[in-house]
Order: structure tokens, then C-alpha cells, then sequence
């Protein structure tokens, strides 16, 4: 019989009885997927090596019920380099992915997103963009993006001189007054929308995705967001 090789990254593992490891995998074709890594949790060998974060591998997983069995692992290319700010950054994403992709819900498109911000975290001065870029093709994924461009109680066009706030459950709506609290002009939502992140944008994109993302997290904090204070 013919294995079925699943192209993944490694997102999060921990210990499993004495010997084993339960790990996460994100993977192009079945989304997120728990699996069981037998008697290597105490080995030196490859496939101990290859439980890493960051590095694309190939697997082949087992079993009917929704725990799998890790069967094969072999290495896909090399690991993304990531350290300081860069490697918080891509535990965070790697948490969001767990916390947030129901399981087994496979999406093409965000894995490429995935693997682009890897990459992305490497070279950039402004991580908090690739993070961004990365939050709002999560949320897209889950039905929750806001529509960038009319007020979601009205319908009006935003306006770039307009204050405007983020509504759970609603989006994008126009501010009481300008300049309070969680507020942010439409000039910075259009502009985040076209892919330009001024400044102005960056903040806007932070109060959006934090507030947005709260409903899929369940209240529960992020434990990775410690890292960054």
C-alpha cells in the first residue's frame, strides 16, 4: 500500500508517557493534526531531530480516530533560521495556528501564508507586519475579516478623515468622536487594505486583529504574547 506523505510544519510538541511526544502539525492537506511520536522522545536519531519547529518535513500519519501515530517523518528542506524578536514572533504564529485552525480543517492558501511569514520574520525590521498580514489571512480563513472598506452598521464608504472603531461581531464602524480610546482614522484602514503600512496603519492593524482574534481564542490569553514584554 502506497503512503500518503503530508507536506507539514512541526507547531508546537510536548511530552507523552515516558518515551513519546504529542505533536502538533500544521499540514498542507488536513490543517492542523495531533500525533503521537512513538519511543523518541529518549532516541538521538533523525526522527527526534526532525520534531522541530520551523522546518518544513513530509509525514505519514496512522490511524482512524482523530490522535494519529506518527509512522514517517523525513526532513523537506531546511529549517527557517529565526532568533530574538524574529523567533517570538513566529512562536506566536505557531500558537495562533494551534489555538485557532479547527482540526483537520486544510487550507492551501494558509499555509503558503504560513510559510511566507517564516520567511518573512527573517529579513524584516517591522515584524509586526508579516504578523499583521498573517492574523487577518487567519481570520479571512475563519469568516471573520472585516470589510476593509464601508462601515459595517451604515454601509457608508470609509472615509480617510473619519475616526473609526473595531465592533465584534460587526467590524469596522464609525467612531463616537475623533481620537478616542481604540480609535483609528480611516485613512489608516484604507491604506492597510492596499498593503501600505504607514505608521498609522500598523497601530490601526494591532487594535483590529487583537480584538477580532478574541472571540476564536475563547478569552484565553496567548501564552506566547509573554515573550514580547
Amino acid at each position: 500500500m502506497k503512503a500518503n506523505w503530508l507536506q507539514a510544519f512541526v507547531l508546537h510538541r510536548r511530552a507523552y508517557r515516558e518515551t513519546s511526544y504529542l505533536v502538533d502539525f500544521f499540514t498542507l492537506e488536513a490543517g492542523v493534526v495531533r500525533a503521537v511520536a512513538k519511543g523518541v522522545k529518549n532516541s538521538k536519531g533523525d526522527r527526534k531531530s526532525l520534531l522541530q519547529p520551523f522546518g518544513p518535513v513530509s509525514v505519514v500519519l496512522s490511524g482512524k480516530s482523530e490522535l494519529k501515530n506518527l509512522a514517517q517523518i523525513e526532513s523537506a528542506g531546511r529549517s527557517v533560521l529565526l532568533q530574538g524578536k524574529a523567533l517570538f514572533c513566529a512562536m506566536y504564529v505557531n500558537e495562533l495556528v494551534s489555538r485557532v485552525m479547527p482540526a483537520g480543517l486544510a487550507s492551501e492558501s494558509l499555509f503558503s501564508y504560513y510559510q511566507q511569514t517564516l520567511e518573512a520574520l527573517v529579513s524584516t525590521a517591522t515584524p509586526d507586519v508579516p504578523l499583521r498580514e498573517f492574523e487577518f489571512a487567519l481570520l479571512d480563513e475563519m469568516g471573520q475579516l472585516p470589510d476593509w472598506f464601508s462601515d459595517a452598521t451604515t454601509g457608508a464608504a470609509i472615509e480617510p478623515e473619519q475616526w473609526y472603531k473595531f465592533a465584534q461581531e460587526l467590524g469596522i464602524v464609525l467612531a463616537r468622536q475623533p481620537g478616542e480610546k481604540h480609535s483609528f482614522p480611516g485613512h489608516a484602514v484604507l491604506a492597510m487594505a492596499q498593503g501600505e503600512w504607514s505608521n498609522a496603519a500598523r497601530q490601526a492593524g494591532k487594535l483590529i486583529s487583537r480584538q477580532a482574534l478574541l472571540p476564536l481564542l475563547g478569552g484565553k490569553p496567548l501564552k506566547s504574547r509573554e515573550l514580547f514584554r
